[in-house]
């Protein structure tokens, strides 16, 4: 009842974006309805049958990755101050999350339920003269168990996924984890990092009495001493931030990436017939789902890589400004921009091999890569939204300090100019090498 009360008074913006889940849920469940439509008019072809199964997990990780990105950036599901007083803690916050989630996805698989069956005359008849009944199974009755569990994927798989994004994460260090859990000397909490002498009790004012607040004092009212590296100050507002690394997944995205070229180039010498889509060969699908993970490992570090020569060779208050925003959000979009990438090259790539006159696309096949690239470019834009929002503050302070609205701009146009400029140039050579092999 929470969850469709948070649904109802969402912004306008909010039920688009839950709109769109829906929708690409329905377009996935119909895939998964074609196939097993495909299964029940095919059954002397059960390779055939896997096979369009397996192609069809493809665009459930589009729909699973877009529902993810939506829940969170969904402000109803935000933790904010004062919810756990009235019960809305992190767990509680999790499950109104992963409801919504489920609730949007049902919505969606409920729709894809009832085009096909209109699609397969069930409801008023065959519609377009019989056309779509080869692939609907329309002369077979359709096992409605069978159906429902295929169009149960979505919503379990998108809502569990959810539930472990939002799982409530234990904020305190690992030293200070380890601290709560050790006991000092005669049982005493908090013992500190410093080991002390025999009879260190008993001398007087040797020891800090820290109050409530963190602060530290001494019994006879004079200053603490200096802490001793390598111990938590209990006030983390007085440390100094750390500066954000570069992230650490780019070697292992380029090896995962010539791995998936390497058995796409295998594919194409072990197959001795022209490749089809999707009746091509397994190492085939293989070979592209390497290919796209290893630009989505390779995602955030060629971002992080933007944001610094963005700010290289004397840089200006614009271009400094560019780069820092670039390298800080380089965790947030960059793997947004490496699926993007990997979705690209691979449409660039069936387009390549599609000859004049074949029927290797039809429908389902377009229409899966129509879900794929708009699953992909509105999880993109979904991460651009959150992106803004994290930076709200950072903004409003820089127009407190009297920076143009301008600047601003022409930072944010930087930012997409030098990501375009590293990024359109890698599709085009990653999409030219994974159908070199297959055009032979």
């Amino acid at each position: 009842m929470l969850a469709l009360r948070l649904t109802r008074g969402a912004k306008p913006a909010v039920q688009l974006r839950r709109l769109l889940v829906a929708m690409a849920a329905a377009g996935t469940g119909f895939l998964l309805l074609c196939t097993l439509g495909y299964a029940i008019s095919h059954p002397d072809d059960p390779r055939g049958s896997v096979l369009r199964l397996a192609w069809c997990l493809t665009p459930l990780a589009a729909t699973v990755y877009f529902a993810v990105a939506v829940a969170r950036t969904d402000p109803g599901t935000r933790p904010r101050p004062g919810l756990a007083a009235i019960g809305l803690g992190p767990a509680r916050l999790m499950a109104v999350s992963a409801a919504t989630t489920a609730l949007s996805c049902t919505l969606g698989s409920m729709l894809a339920l009832l085009f096909f069956l209109h699609l397969r005359g069930d409801l008023t008849g065959m519609p377009f003269d019989g056309a779509a009944a080869e692939f609907l199974a329309a002369d077979a009755s359709l096992p409605l168990p069978a159906a429902l569990t295929l169009l149960g994927l979505v919503p379990v798989i998108a809502s569990v996924a959810v539930a472990l994004v939002h799982r409530p994460k234990d904020t305190r260090t690992t030293v200070t984890r380890r601290a709560a859990r050790s006991y000092g000397r005669f049982g005493a909490y908090d013992r500190t990092g410093t080991r002390e002498t025999f009879g260190a009790y008993g001398r007087f004012g040797s020891r800090l009495r820290r109050g409530a607040d963190g602060t530290g004092q001494t019994r006879s009212g004079e200053a603490p001493p200096a802490q001793e590296s390598g111990t938590d100050d209990p006030d983390p507002h007085n440390l100094p931030e750390t500066p954000r690394e570069a992230p650490k997944d780019l070697p292992w995205g380029i090896a995962v990436l010539a791995a998936g070229l390497a058995v796409e180039a295998y594919a194409a010498e072990a197959s001795a017939t022209p490749l089809t889509f999707p009746g091509g060969p397994t190492p085939v699908l293989l070979g592209w789902l390497l290919t796209a993970v290893g630009l989505t490992l390779a995602g955030p570090g060629l971002t992080h890589l933007c944001g610094r020569l963005l700010q290289a060779v004397r840089p200006g208050a614009l271009r400094l400004l560019a780069g820092r925003v670039l390298m800080e959000e380089a965790s947030r979009i960059g793997r947004p921009l490496g699926v993007v990438c990997a979705v690209a090259s691979a449409t660039y790539a069936m387009a390549e091999l599609r000859h004049p006159g074949s029927d290797a696309f039809g429908p389902l096949t377009v229409l899966g890569a129509l879900l794929v690239t708009g699953c992909t470019v509105a999880t993109l834009l979904t991460a651009a939204v959150e992106a803004k929002h994290a930076r709200a503050d950072t903004t409003a302070a820089l127009l407190r300090l009297g920076a143009p609205a301008t600047m601003l701009r022409s930072a944010a146009a930087l930012r997409a100019g030098a990501v375009l400029v590293l990024f359109v140039p890698l599709t085009l050579f990653v999409a030219e090498l994974a159908a070199m092999p297959l055009a032979r």
